[in-house]
């Protein structure tokens, strides 16, 4: 599969409306894959990471709400619902778990597209949010126990003597430790530093 081109996973249990979707988004662009079931779909979600998933509330094994709630314990794709139901309800529960949109059936193609790109688009934020946190986990790792006090006193707007005066150390080693802490977590500025914090929870 092309790489470049977002895939879509599509997962219904009517082979008729896993082919009309299929052959629209593709021909609108973009690779798919589809599933009939929750299980088929288990199998191969490890190795094959989608860019958006469009998923049928009714299935046959389990409910679209219970593999929403599955997907989102290991960081799952973005979600389109897809209905035949109008279950108000059921929508409510299904975009407060996090879903990109809930489409009643008949909806039309462009509303599905939308829906879609709009998933991609988060999914894609969402994965480099994650990348981002795991390098800057990689790079406070890196800090002194020291400079894991320091730095919490650096980003919430104290000045180097008063940080100093709060360790208990002297002014000159408060600045060594803060210009380490710099280096290692590769802030170029205190507001870049405090937001590199206030990503990993330390704000």
């Amino acid at each position: 599969m092309n790489s470049d081109r977002p895939l879509v996973f599509v997962l219904d249990d009517d082979l008729s409306v896993r082919e009309a979707l299929s052959s629209f988004l593709r021909s609108a662009g973009l690779q798919v894959s589809t599933f009939e079931s929750a299980a088929e779909l288990l199998k191969i979600t490890p190795p094959a990471s989608p860019d958006c998933l469009v998923l049928d509330l009714q299935l046959p094994d389990v409910s679209g709400l219970e593999l929403q709630r599955e997907l989102a314990e290991t960081n799952g794709p973005p979600i389109v619902f897809i209905s035949g139901h109008g279950d108000i309800p059921s929508s409510v529960r299904a975009m407060k778990a996090g879903a990109v949109e809930f489409l009643a059936k008949p909806f039309s193609d462009q509303e599905l597209l939308e829906a879609i790109h709009s998933a991609i688009a988060q999914g894609r934020k969402a994965r480099q949010n994650r990348s981002e946190i795991a390098d800057l986990q990689e790079s406070y790792a890196l800090l002194s126990t020291r400079e894991r006090e320091v730095l919490p006193l650096v980003v919430t707007g104290l000045t180097n003597r008063q940080s100093a005066a709060k360790l208990g150390i002297a002014k000159i080693t408060l600045q060594v430790h803060r210009g380490q802490i710099m280096r290692k977590m590769g802030a170029r500025s205190v507001p870049e530093l405090v937001r590199m914090a206030g990503k990993l929870g330390i704000l």
